[in-house]
């Protein structure tokens, strides 16, 4: 990996775009020291501080600290992505935009346009909950003051717009997937704080064969995880193809062999987003409306991750079977609107391609979902795993820190992805100065 940083950075095109990335993330970092006016930031990191539930601490981890700090990029890019869920959601279940996703480049630009509109739509609508919400509890510090309210709501809603536009000039005229880079530097952001916060509570005070142990300890757990991120993302069924031969003008042309890759992890991690956001919208809301005790109090516990694995409450455990249970489901909803086999099947057949020992066509397509469902289950397990042990270790050993299973996969996903699109640009670059030669 660094061998092909240190490459690229001696080629002056690609050396510019890493340069622009490095410098858009700096003004994402400044943004989010930024406060919104008329807020009293204090009000806020205490109430963040008071809550038991871990919804907000998903939140502040996707957003850099900006949401706990109360910023003008608090929503960050979070509208943006709900809402490109929303349209991949959308473009299964209307045909119109489905005919959009088919029409190539200029389709997806169509849709692209669509997603922006959706985002500022979520951006003013969850400002606007936030800033009546919150100014009703002593956020602003001018209390019921129309403008006060009018001003939050347009410092974030704009916030958010930017962190789009700048993820969009990533993409563009930088290196990666923008959206993916600005998440990524979000969550590594608070990773030094959560170390420290390990260390002083495992390592620092204790005798030196404790702390030694302790600090091993927490340092296999994080190395242990990323391999089985890697291996988790780097896993593929390959089905073979063959395809005919067959006669066009006075060349015989096809015969060669092929393969389809089917990712082990097909759903990337938005199950485990999925089910994380679905269970934590209860004690979202209920933060706002309810506060009393009772049967109601209990389930809003056990739908806390902070309370799994603890051993003075063990029923609040079950909460977490509830949670692999929507991860595996999730697994096998998602990949079943983002990966047609009956489609693949057809267009296979269309390219005169088939999979030896399997009939073109409806046979195709029951193989394809066959060996589909037996790579879904396997990457949903993996996933589960990956998404619970942080949720063992915070509760046994009550320590809290922001990123977890699923911030490490879309830490390591964003950086394999990005250093691959590194290579590539090389490669074509050496391609390039290869023909001009």
């Amino acid at each position: 990996m660094l061998t092909t940083l240190k490459n690229a950075f001696k080629i002056k095109e690609i050396r510019t775009k890493i340069l622009f990335t490095l410098a858009m993330l700096v003004v994402v970092r400044f943004g989010s020291q930024l406060p919104v006016p008329g807020v009293n930031r204090e009000f806020f990191a205490n109430w963040f501080e008071g809550q038991s539930g871990d919804a907000f601490n998903f939140l502040n981890a996707f957003t850099g600290g900006s949401f706990m700090q109360f910023s003008v990029l608090a929503l960050n890019i979070t509208p943006y992505i709900t809402s490109s869920i929303i349209m991949q959601l959308l473009t299964i279940a209307i045909p119109k935009l489905e005919e959009m996703q088919k029409e190539g480049e200029d389709g997806r630009k169509k849709i692209a346009s669509i997603t922006r509109y959706v985002t500022v739509g979520l951006a003013l609508i969850e400002s606007a909950a936030m800033a009546i919400g919150f100014g009703n509890q002593g956020l602003l510090q001018n209390s019921g003051n129309v403008m006060d309210i009018i001003t939050v709501v347009a410092a974030l809603t704009a916030g958010s717009a930017f962190m789009m536009w700048i993820g969009e000039r990533i993409t563009e005229k930088g290196v990666g997937n923008g959206i993916s880079i600005v998440l990524l530097i979000n969550i590594i952001s608070s990773i030094p704080q959560d170390i420290t916060g390990l260390f002083n509570m495992f390592v620092i005070g204790k005798s030196i064969p404790a702390g030694a142990v302790s600090a091993v300890i927490i340092l296999a757990i994080i190395l242990g995880m990323i391999v089985l991120v890697i291996i988790l993302n780097s896993g593929v069924r390959k089905i073979p193809v063959q395809y005919a031969k067959k006669v066009q003008g006075r060349k015989m042309v096809g015969g060669q062999t092929s393969s389809i890759p089917l990712k082990v992890n097909t759903s990337g991690v938005i199950p485990i987003i999925f089910a994380s956001s679905l269970m934590q919208f209860p004690v979202v809301i209920s933060s706002f409306f309810y506060s009393g005790q009772g049967v109601w109090a209990e389930i809003l516990k056990g739908l806390t991750s902070t309370n799994w694995f603890d051993l003075k409450t063990p029923i609040y455990s079950i909460g977490m079977v509830v949670y692999m249970i929507l991860v595996v489901f999730f697994a096998y909803f998602y990949t079943s609107i983002t990966f047609n086999p009956l489609e693949v099947s057809e267009n296979l057949k269309k390219q005169g391609g088939f999979i030896p020992g399997i009939r073109p066509g409806k046979p195709t397509s029951e193989y394809l979902n066959k060996i589909l469902n037996h790579i879904i289950l396997i990457g949903a397990v993996f996933l589960t795993i990956i998404g619970v042990l942080p949720f063992i270790f915070n509760g046994l050993f009550q320590a809290q820190v922001s990123f977890g299973g699923t911030s490490l996969i879309i830490i390591v996903s964003v950086i394999l992805d990005t250093m691959k699109q590194i290579e590539s640009q090389m490669l074509v670059r050496n391609y390039k100065g290869f023909l001009n030669d």
